[in-house]
């Protein structure tokens, strides 16, 4: 048991912290590549648009691990909320990485920003295809992963606090939805806040989390 725990403890304290480290960088490439525009209106161009679709694909993965370092964590009558939290953060994993990478590679050649259903299929306007697949990813599952994984983090004041976190963290993603129903990517933009620019700071605080000493479970 000493040795399982051991295991999951020193992974989820490597993902947890470079999902942080990547999601830095995310937000960095981010602010450069708004400040390289001519106009607020114009869409973000390369190198910036490249290098924040590969942190996507690189991240993703490194949260469904964490979140499986996080159900390895779970005390036996919490399973059911880390691996509903894992299922989901799978699931955001898998649709988020491949929109990206089909942004990154298809929507990226010429012939293809030329069929006259591209901006359908290809843009990060609404409305679009990649664009409501990334939305129901971070906005829906990264939302019920993380909510429900915080229901894990309570033996503590400091895991408490995490807890609140995490919460806050879930329900702007949640509330991002709306944008949806309401046509207004404005309020989609709630969301961002929620897994962007809280969540890499809980991911953190997971971490260190996990490193520190628990009691084994018999």
């Amino acid at each position: 048991m000493t040795f399982y725990y051991s295991k999951y403890q020193k992974i989820g304290q490597f993902t947890c912290l470079a999902v942080f480290i990547l999601g830095m960088v995310y937000a960095a490439t981010t602010l450069l590549g708004f400040l390289s525009l001519k106009s607020p209106a114009e869409p973000i161009g390369n190198p910036y648009f490249t290098i924040m679709e590969v942190l996507t694909i690189l991240v993703a993965p490194l949260m469904a691990i964490s979140m499986v370092a996080v159900h390895a964590y779970a005390s036996p009558v919490d399973k059911i909320y880390s691996l509903a939290a894992l299922l989901f953060m799978c699931l955001m994993t898998g649709i988020t990485s491949s929109v990206h990478f089909i942004m990154l590679t298809g929507s990226q050649q010429a012939q293809v920003a030329q069929h006259a259903d591209f901006r359908f299929f290809f843009s990060f306007k609404w409305i679009s295809v990649a664009y409501a697949l990334d939305i129901l990813a971070w906005d829906w599952f990264f939302a019920l992963s993380f909510l429900l994984a915080s229901f894990l983090f309570k033996s503590s004041r400091e895991e408490k606090l995490l807890q609140k976190v995490m919460m806050i963290s879930s329900i702007l993603s949640l509330v991002g939805l709306m944008g949806v129903p309401l046509n207004n990517m404005q309020i989609r933009n709630i969301g961002i806040l929620g897994y962007a620019g809280i969540a890499p700071f809980a991911f953190l605080w997971i971490g260190k989390i996990l490193g520190q000493p628990k009691a084994p479970v018999s």
